[in-house]
């Protein structure tokens, strides 16, 4: 074993040390690590010492690969779809009202995993936390029951497509770069990913169903006592109009409730589910800031201040802010329509709370009183413009509150289909139809350039860059050759059994670090392997991809499962149970099924 094999094999395990059992953000640890790399003097073999085991270019090779660069690309598109609520459309359409717990499992996880099959994980993730939530309350069951299932979905999902997650574009980067084999195409790894993912949806139903936690979440107990009034219309376009409130969605709303219904002169109060709405209904709810900040945004339903509607910045870039008003302040004793706030500060009151009080008035009837929290609508601006202002103690702006461009979203989805088609149909390849779906996104205005950049993930371009090089390292030295050597005397000469060993190690790595580093460490072991063994490379690639998606049994193995721990109130322990066997059945499935679709 030579001196640059024991150096690298020490700062992976120092690696993978950092990465389990310390808070350091996985990117600067990688990229400490690919700099040890460029830096350490080493021996030459001819004697003297050179500067480092990589050259610059090799160890930065990492950071123009074809894979992370089309991780990078995909933020953009979905960042289109989501700024214009073609995301909230697709999860609108397809959960439904079920009325079991095994109903609802269905339809959560189906259109998960078809969303996550072409989209990044996350946002599908993040968009589906709250209408998975609402669907327990209304069904009387715990969200635990539920949010896993979501996240498992999303996995399994991811699986499915070359695009379903940055892991499967990492290997395939890693394939064009480092191997003679072909290309990885949209739907090569389908053939595995789609059984395997079907055999984990009917674990997930049966056994995994009885095995999931029933409790509440651990943010209930921390809800937003506040309490706002927000005064919604139905207008003449509406999809809402002659439905009832049940047949609306409106009924039994997580966090918030309609107070009353003010139809021309009359006022509708304790309103039933059967109650049909009209074009022109204004509707008063009460609720938490987040249940009303939905509302405010909901498909269907526009606010009722007109104020909204003449403020000078366009409504798809404004976003909300809570602001207090101040005791000593003009606005105390004003109604809001006196108080002329739209002239005053370029923004609109959309809902007002009080000390837990329910304020049973329209919005601009309300008489403002010191201490008030207003929900403001206004332009980015408005934060800076408040914070300078006597009115206001405080202000700050809510997350994700931008109206979506909803007229835009048809044409973001067939943006998305285009690209899957170009890549699909090998017109051009993978990142280049990335680049133009992003490109078309920004000029078509389904999000802004401002908006591109923001959606960029940068530290997980960065754990991938940094990790590839430290993979190159592993390749260069022979230390990939030494433990591939070490595993086969393990299990023999059985490529069957290699590939389990494979699959299971890199299994392991990804519950404990990022699956994008577990895979591109884990590379040139399998590569190793499969020629040490001399067969077929392309079953080891496949299970690799497999293993470094298939996270189940750990919060931290993968991001969607760390996005569910607190919403669906789970303990580390909740994660074991179910997790461990869910690993299990999905290796054994992905190893078995993989060498008949991809023969060694």
């Amino acid at each position: 074993m030579t001196f640059e094999i024991v150096l690298v094999l020490s700062i992976l395990l120092g690696v993978l040390t950092l990465l389990a059992a310390t808070r350091v953000p996985a990117d600067a640890i990688l990229v400490a690590a690919l700099t040890a790399l460029l830096a350490i003097p080493v021996p030459n073999p001819g004697g003297g010492w050179r500067m480092g085991i990589l050259t610059p270019a090799e160890g930065l090779a990492g950071f123009s690969n074809t894979g992370m660069l089309t991780v990078g690309v995909l933020f953009v598109v979905v960042a289109g779809l989501r700024e214009t609520g073609g995301i909230d459309w697709i999860a609108d359409r397809f959960l439904g009202r079920p009325k079991s717990q095994q109903a609802a499992m269905v339809r959560v996880m189906g259109p998960v995993a078809g969303m996550s099959a072409f989209l990044n994980n996350t946002p599908v993730v993040a968009m589906m936390i709250p209408a998975v939530r609402d669907m327990a309350k209304k069904l009387g069951v715990g969200p635990g029951k539920l949010m896993i299932p979501l996240s498992y979905a999303a996995i399994l999902g991811g699986t499915c497509s070359l695009i379903g997650t940055s892991t499967n574009l990492v290997v395939a980067g890693l394939v064009i770069a480092s191997t003679d084999l072909p290309p990885l195409r949209m739907f090569d790894i389908t053939w595995v990913g789609l059984p395997v993912a079907l055999i984990g949806f009917a674990f997930l139903l049966t056994i995994g169903r009885k095995l999931l936690p029933d409790r509440g979440t651990a943010d209930l107990a921390l809800a937003d006592p506040k309490q706002y009034t927000v005064e919604l219309i139905i207008p003449e376009n509406s999809p809402l109009a002659d439905r009832s409130i049940e047949e609306a969605g409106l009924r039994s709303l997580p966090g918030s409730f309609l107070i009353e219904i003010q139809r021309d002169e009359e006022i509708l109060a304790a309103v039933g589910p059967e109650q049909v709405l009209r074009r022109g209904d204004r509707l008063l709810f009460a609720g938490v800031v987040d249940s009303i900040k939905d509302l405010a945004n909901a498909r269907g339903l526009q606010l009722a201040t007109d104020q909204v509607f003449k403020l000078d910045a366009p409504r798809h870039q404004r976003r909300l802010f809570e602001t207090v008003v101040a005791p000593d302040c003009a606005l105390a004793g004003r109604t809001v329509r006196q108080s002329r706030f739209r002239n005053r500060y370029n923004a609109a009151v959309i809902a007002v709370a009080r000390n837990g009080e329910r304020i049973r008035a329209k919005i601009g009837d309300i008489r403002l009183a010191g201490g008030d929290l207003l929900l403001v609508e206004a332009d980015p601006g408005f934060a800076e413009r408040a914070r300078n202002s006597r009115d206001f103690m405080l202000v700050s702006g809510l997350d994700d509150s931008r109206p979506r461009r909803r007229s835009h979203a048809p044409l973001a989805a067939g943006i998305l289909v285009a690209m899957v088609a170009l890549a699909t149909f090998e017109i051009y390849p993978m990142l280049i139809a990335a680049m133009l779906a992003a490109g078309a996104m920004v000029l078509t205005r389904c999000c802004t350039l401002t908006d591109a950049r923001r959606s960029i993930d940068w530290p997980i371009l960065i754990v991938i860059g940094a990790a590839l090089g430290l993979g190159a390292a592993i390749d260069k030295t022979g230390a990939g050759q030494l433990v591939a050597g070490g595993l086969l005397n393990i299990v023999g000469p059985n490529p069957w059994l290699a590939l389990l060993a494979v699959y299971a190690l890199t299994s392991f790595l990804t519950e404990i670090v990022t699956n994008n580093a577990a895979v591109a460490l884990m590379f040139g072991f399998a590569m190793a392997t499969a020629e040490s063994l001399g067969v077929n490379a392309m079953p080891f690639v496949i299970a690799l991809m497999m293993a470094g998606s298939a996270c189940f049994a750990s919060p931290l193995g993968y991001q969607t499962n760390l996005m569910v721990l607190g919403p669906g109130g789970y303990t580390f322990s909740d994660f074991l149970r179910i997790g461990i066997p869910m690993n299990i059945l999905v290796g054994i499935s992905a190893v078995l099924i993989t060498p008949l679709v991809f023969p060694f």
